[in-house]
Parts: structure tokens; C-alpha cells; sequence
């Protein structure tokens, strides 16, 4: 669970499939969060969301994100309408250090 009430950039790392909930977004207003997520050393990993309707660019159902082991990629996220519909994307792909 992301819950935005503790603030409004996150990280994970995966340690196996995962389906992110949100919870807590300004109850009638915007809301906006960065995820830095990182894999763990399997590839492969499955990522869902919850918690709202999720769009994202080109009307696709989920985004291609990297996979590999020990990758990371950046993503926001904001609701212009208290969490009933979330826009995201993967602002930056793959980040080495």
C-alpha cells in the first residue's frame, strides 16, 4: 500500500510480484506521488495498481517497464479527483547509479 498521507515520493524494491494499492489521496482535490522502484535479483517481476481507475499514455492497460534484475525505474502519478482516476507514467527507465 502506497498511502499518501506519509508523503509523496516512495520507493520499493520488488521481491516478487506486486499490485500496488493507493490510499489516503486529498479526499477532494490533486494528489501526486513519485515511485522509484527497483527490482530485486529476479527478473521478471509483475507490477498491478489499485485504488482507481489507472490511464496511461496511448490508452494502454499497464506500461512497459524494465524487468531485468536490479533495475530501476522511475514513475508518477497524480489524481486531479481524490483518487477516483490516476494518470501515470515512467518518467525515467532503467537508472543506473
Amino acid at each position: 500500500t502506497i498511502d499518501l498521507k506519509t508523503g509523496n515520493v516512495f520507493t520499493a524494491t520488488l521481491t516478487g510480484n506486486c499490485t500496488f494499492t493507493l490510499s489516503n489521496p486529498i479526499a477532494t482535490g490533486a494528489s501526486s506521488f513519485t515511485l522509484i522502484l527497483t527490482n530485486d535479483g529476479t527478473a521478471g517481476r509483475t507490477v498491478a495498481w489499485s485504488g482507481g481507475t489507472f490511464l496511461f499514455p496511448g490508452g494502454a492497460a499497464t506500461l512497459s517497464r524494465t524487468t531485468t534484475a536490479n533495475a530501476t525505474d522511475i514513475w508518477a502519478f497524480f489524481t486531479p479527483n481524490g483518487g477516483t482516476t490516476w494518470y501515470g507514467n515512467i518518467v525515467m527507465k532503467d537508472v543506473k547509479a
